[in-house]
């Protein structure tokens, strides 16, 4: 189920939002409990049990882990809970990627095959192991202390909102909130024209921009042009930006309506003017986790060489790619990054400060669209040949994407909601809209473009059966 769905507009949500505000406070964590399994049983009965069992053994460890006071014991519990939800990601996720490339490398010694598992991906499964590691460890670095019972633990892995594509909630940042929040109108018409947003991005924006890039990647190699290859790029770019982040606002929404805050998970970063801040704006909750979870365990910054320094980022970034998908395009977009983090650190941020903001945004963004290639592209070769196409400036006749008038709508509205938060009032108005307490006048305002936009996005859902979801896969 997926919150663009018509089914989940039109009786799954409103059914539990129903329920949900006429009960009592103390039933309430167990309606979301029950709506957060059914809605990923909806989608993936089998794994719901695999969820549940793993959430069990993970709070009994945990558990014995605060209590112990014992230094090595609490290192064998914290390994062994770590050891459980990683090697329950490989399994699902990247064993046959390994059994893939092992067969391809025996096939070099004429040795037979290792035969391939018959296994299927459950949805969500790597930000539902994230954030199984951030309760072990906060509890074992004395973040804060675990939680008392378990259906209290299980709502935090199961939350439906943030369940299936994140944000990636670490476990102090919403412990306390699990058994002591704060419901009030403000917050509940906030999140619903949050979720709206969202929904608006994903359906208005995203899709119509995917049905033109899915064509695009999918022509056979040497049919694509210069044309296709430029075209195809851009639409993946701005495609990508407005589901996941409206996948997002949609699920930090939803929260906000059961008295939730989810961190936020992006913040403009098309308006970067260098991948440093590129990844301090996009998918800002996966960017915090490796820091905090990796990057500073290995030595951060604080490290006696540069070289270590370098290590660091491009192993980091490595890891980030490869947790987006069992695939060497993906393990390369983000060797691809770390490589710029890199180079700004070595000379490229000074060469952005001499060219002025406009350039610098300009260019950052041209590395992220190529990049993107990457993360698209179902193959290496494939990725190779767009960048080629891309550069040897060989255009014949229209761009592809001109074709179709909706579509130049559609661009032209994506580029500007993109970029013109550049402008420092624009972005104060940006965070007025959304985070403010809406006032009578803003109420009003919030609720006529909510229902006019949600009227909209119906029809759209319903009058097409076009309706992909790129982080599903991860």
């Amino acid at each position: 189920m997926v919150f663009s769905s018509s089914i989940f507009l039109l009786f799954f949500l409103p059914i539990v939002l129903f329920i949900y505000f006429i009960s009592e406070k103390r039933y309430k964590n167990y309606i979301l409990l029950l709506a957060s399994i059914v809605f990923y049983s909806w989608g993936a009965p089998k794994f719901i049990f695999v969820i549940i069992a793993t959430t069990f053994l993970d709070f009994i460890l945990v558990s014995r882990l605060y209590k112990s006071t014992n230094k090595r014991a609490r290192k064998v519990l914290l390994i062994l809970s770590v050891s459980v939800n990683l090697g329950l990601l490989f399994y699902f996720k990247y064993c046959n990627f390994f059994i893939e490339n092992t067969n391809a490398l025996l096939g070099c010694f004429n040795t037979g095959p290792v035969k391939m598992l018959d296994v299927i991906l459950p949805i969500g499964i790597s930000f539902y192991t994230f954030e199984t590691i951030t309760y072990v460890v906060d509890v074992y670095r004395g973040v804060h202390k675990p939680l008392e019972k378990f259906l209290d633990y299980l709502l935090y892995i199961l939350f439906f909102p943030k369940l299936i594509a994140g944000p990636i909630a670490r476990y102090h940042e919403i412990s306390d909130q699990l058994t002591n929040r704060n419901e009030n109108i403000d917050t509940k018409i906030n999140g619903l024209f949050r979720f709206i947003i969202g929904l608006s991005k994903k359906v208005l924006i995203a899709n119509v921009l995917a049905e033109q890039a899915d064509y695009i990647f999918g022509l056979p190699l040497e049919d694509i042009t210069t044309n296709h290859a430029w075209s195809g790029a851009l639409l993946y770019t701005f495609q990508i930006y407005f589901d996941f982040s409206g996948y997002s606002d949609m699920a930090i929404g939803l929260a906000l309506l059961f008295g939730f805050k989810l961190p936020e998970n992006f913040n403009n970063p098309y308006i970067s003017q260098s991948i440093t801040e590129f990844w301090r704006r996009w998918h800002m909750t996966l960017g915090n986790w490796m820091k905090n979870y990796l990057y500073i365990p290995l030595g951060g910054n604080k490290v006696n060489s540069k070289l270590r320094l370098y290590f660091n980022l491009s192993l980091v970034f490595i890891i980030s790619g490869f947790w987006h998908g069992a695939a060497w395009t993906f393990i390369i977009w983000g060797a691809y990054h770390g490589l710029f983090l890199i180079m700004e650190r070595l000379f490229l941020l000074n060469v952005y400060k001499k060219i002025g903001k406009l350039f610098s945004t300009a260019l950052t963004f041209l590395f992220v669209l190529i990049g993107w290639v990457f993360f698209r592209a179902d193959s290496f070769s494939q990725a190779i040949l767009f960048i080629k196409k891309m550069f040897r400036f060989h255009f014949t006749g229209q761009l592809v994407f001109l074709f179709e008038e909706k579509l130049i709508w559609i661009l032209g509205l994506a580029f500007i909601s993109c970029f013109i938060w550049a402008n420092t009032a624009a972005e104060k108005f940006q965070q007025k809209l959304l985070f403010n307490s809406p006032g009578l006048l803003s109420t009003f305002f919030k609720s006529t473009l909510g229902i006019v936009l949600f009227i909209i996005c119906l029809g759209s859902i319903i009058g097409s059966n076009f309706n992909p979801f790129i982080y599903f896969r991860f």
